[in-house]
């Protein structure tokens, strides 16, 4: 079997895209006007309602091979979680290792997607991505396709007076929202998906994650 080096944009529309919604999932932070520390809040109940949880290989990154990053990190939940045991060569994991799983991937700079079938609330997986590989991700910053990546709930906000133009957060977007240009930091917040993996890298503190602008409002 000849290996697949990359995805195409028709791949991604007929498989991916057009099938499944992916919605970007903060992790583990501070939100202005909280006094609480998220710790996994948005993921944690979704995990906690899962009757069976399954850790196994990213496929995305099995098949392409585009960058290091953890390979054990995608999560099945429930009858999915079964189908991965079942098939895939999965292990059966308790809240604690999920829960690991995500910190894990969240250090090494992945985007935690919850992957949602069209029509259904619940998730049935939960996978920590990267854009060089992930095929959502792609179908969204390589390819343009609309639909591709639904945002989280907030967006970072930037304080500007305390930032150092580092290039810290700018290594750890994966959607391309900031890029230093002339030693300034330049942020992109349309593309900014609300992941935090600049909140937790910032070493200044200057950027924070806060609740989205609803549409008209």
């Amino acid at each position: 079997m000849t290996k697949k080096s990359d995805w195409t944009r028709e791949e991604l529309e007929r498989d991916y895209v057009g099938t499944m919604t992916a919605l970007t999932i903060p992790v583990n932070l501070r939100l202005e006007g909280k006094t609480r520390i998220l710790d996994l809040s948005e993921v944690e109940p979704i995990l906690r309602e899962a009757k069976t949880i399954a850790i196994t290989d990213c496929g995305c990154r099995k098949r392409l091979h585009k960058c290091d990053a953890p390979l054990d990190v995608c999560i099945g939940l429930d009858k999915e979680a079964e189908i991965m045991i079942t098939r895939e060569n999965a292990r059966k994991a308790t809240l604690a290792e999920a829960r690991s799983a995500l910190r894990r991937s969240h250090k090494a700079g992945l985007v935690h997607v919850a992957y949602t079938n069209k029509g259904e609330e619940r998730p049935f997986v939960i996978c920590s991505c990267c854009s060089c590989c992930c095929h959502s991700l792609s179908a969204l910053i390589r390819f343009g396709i609309p639909g591709a990546v639904s945002f989280s709930r907030y967006i970072a906000a930037q304080n500007p007076s305390s930032c150092t133009a580092c290039g810290a957060c700018v290594n750890r977007c994966q959607f391309h929202a900031r890029r230093l240009v002339e030693g300034r930091l330049i942020y992109d917040a349309g593309k900014c998906a609300g992941c935090g993996l600049c909140v937790t890298t910032c070493p200044t503190h200057s950027t924070k994650l806060v609740l989205r602008a609803r549409s008209g409002s």
